[in-house]
């Protein structure tokens, strides 16, 4: 383990990266040579101090950049040839990597054709943003995949995990039935040859995965195509349990491994983690900056929070740091997220369902007993009974953390809350959550982009769908309208649509984070148009955002959203 107090001494730093170089030349070619051709190694490790000297040296703006650039020969022989070339006095860092490596090139900016609706824009988008990649060249971070596949936009390159299920709700609204078939193809994929979902389809990505929404996707489809689907994805939707609940069969009370803890009470919950505790290849820079300005703190733990905060979606956050000021304080390892356990909660649901419609009845049964068992652990521990909202568990504390977020309306979201509570979580969000332009992330204004004011396509729809689910109709409406005025003033501004909006006003993208306000964007593009059906009837649908918000009766709702 690096020594925090090494990051202040840049020679001994510089110097140890030398040596264990010299060290990686000697075992890579064995490591190498006893690895199965489909893993992946992350560039960082590839390349060493070479992949470690060029994000120091702030080559380019965006550290993702060199993370996704590609070697143009074997990365030991580049190595090799850095560790002679780079104490010449005329070395040049730059011309070396262009020499070396072939980069991302900059997509050309999307121009919309004059006169296009909002619903238009969007159809139009879908060709645009698709990619194939179903070769990849051995030394490239993208790990290919057997279908085509619909990206985000801007600096993502490729696909993610928990963004695609938001992005094919989109895609099943434009009839694109097949893109989500062929999405669905793909994470089973994933699960079948690493496992799990990883974050997205890059080797840097595969120590962690996102929110398991795979459960949602295979339903999606299965509404579409029938119950096959459920049969057919049985396997990979039980692998994908097992991957977030290993560990869990030897755990006492009190303790935790990986990606799943023992309360005191007994309860089994989950949680988010990394595998790795080392800074994140693509934004390897400011991760080593966060450990050096926190030198009370095991660099380590610093990364592997880091790490395990991007596996939630919500990087960066408040929700996981002691001082909302300090992102050194992350210890997102050391609680239990109200969203990751309802997630996981549908997950159970899910293969329950699977397994009667494949005739077994016995598998059925115990996993709707696992889904009532987190169910009540989730009651138990999970609810701020002072607040009145649902929240995270801290490890630490031993205590339900006061925060409220947007995290709160998943238990709506997939049914898993009690109607009283599920009145209570409705009244903290009209009170504190829904603000002019949508569901704001956070009630804290950090500076991080998954804090206040920004909001976030999916969890608007995750608190439309979930407050509709429990009668909550008006205040359903309210997130939907205010969030798709945001959107379409916006498009009407500035024709394109973004990953994030600031909910404080209507009109205006997020800010706040690691990187600059990217367009595009495909989860922010499937909510909408799912949205634009909320807000018309359906035998008169819309292209754009209606004159006048519909009246909706506060009562209970004649037919609950579709999830």
């Amino acid at each position: 383990m690096i020594r925090p107090d090494l990051h202040r001494q840049r020679p001994v730093f510089l110097a140890m990266q030398i040596a264990l170089g010299g060290a990686l030349l000697t075992l890579l070619p064995s490591v190498y040579a006893a690895e199965p051709q489909n893993i992946r190694q992350s560039p960082d490790v590839v390349l060493g101090p070479l992949f470690s000297d060029v994000q120091s040296a702030k080559l380019f703006p965006d550290q993702k950049t060199f993370a996704d650039a590609i070697p143009k020969g074997d990365p030991l022989m580049i190595l090799a040839d850095y560790r002679m070339q780079r104490t010449q006095t005329s070395f040049d860092l730059r011309h070396f990597v262009n020499v070396n490596f072939e980069l991302p090139k900059e997509g050309e900016t999307y121009v919309p054709p004059e006169g296009q609706s909002l619903r238009e824009h969007i159809d139009g988008l879908w060709p645009v943003l698709t990619r194939t990649t179903d070769q990849a060249s051995r030394w490239d971070s993208l790990l290919p995949l057997p279908k085509p596949y619909v990206v985000p936009g801007g600096r993502f390159r490729e696909v993610y995990y928990w963004d695609s299920y938001f992005t094919m709700l989109g895609l099943a609204e434009s009839g694109h039935w097949d893109k989500v078939e062929d999405m669905v193809a793909n994470f089973a994929w994933e699960i079948d040859n690493w496992g799990h979902i990883p974050n997205g389809n890059r080797s840097y990505y595969l120590s962690r995965s996102q929110p398991p929404f795979f459960a949602f996707m295979v339903e999606l489809l299965a509404s579409e195509k029938g119950d096959e689907v459920l049969k057919n994805y049985l396997p990979q939707l039980e692998k994908e349990y097992q991957y977030w609940m290993d560990g869990a069969d030897g755990l006492q009370n009190g303790q935790a491994n990986k990606r799943v803890v023992k309360l005191d009470d007994g309860s089994v919950l989950n949680r988010y983690w990394d595998d790795k505790d080392t800074p994140r290849p693509e934004s390897w820079l400011d991760d080593v900056t966060t450990a050096r300005n926190n030198p009370n703190r095991p660099a380590t733990d610093i990364y592997r929070d880091l790490r395990s905060a991007a596996a939630s979606g919500w990087d960066f956050s408040s929700r996981w740091m002691d001082d909302p000021r300090q992102l050194g304080t992350i210890r997102t390892t050391s609680i239990v997220p109200i969203d990751l356990n309802a997630l996981m909660f549908k997950l159970e649901k899910v293969i329950a369902r699977a397994s009667q419609a494949s005739g077994d009845s016995a598998k059925a049964q115990k996993f709707e007993a696992l889904a009532m068992a987190r169910q009540k652990a989730m009651e138990a521990n999970l609810w701020n009974d002072k607040e009145g909202w649902y929240a995270d568990y801290d490890l630490k504390t031993k205590k339900v953390r006061n925060q409220l977020t947007a995290a709160a309306l998943f238990p709506l979201y997939v049914n898993a809350a009690a109607r009283d509570r599920a009145d209570k979580v409705a009244s903290a969000t009209q009170a504190h959550l829904l603000k002019p332009g949508g569901l704001t992330t956070t009630t804290v204004n950090s500076g991080q982009q998954w804090d206040a004011p920004n909001g976030w396509a999916p969890l608007q729809w995750v608190a439309t769908a979930g407050l509709k689910n429990y009668d909550q109709q008006k205040l359903a409406m309210d997130v939907t309208w205010r969030f798709l005025s945001n959107v379409q003033h916006t498009w009407d501004r500035e024709k394109k649509l973004v990953e994030k909006y600031d909910v404080s006003t209507t009109g205006t993208g997020g800010g706040g984070g690691e990187y600059p306000l990217q367009d595009g964007f495909g989860w922010t593009n499937g909510v909408t148009l799912s949205m634009l059906d909320l807000v018309c009837p359906k035998e008169n649908p819309c292209d754009s955002l209606p004159a006048t918000q519909p009246v909706v009766d506060a009562g209970p709702a004649q037919q609950k959203v579709a999830q």
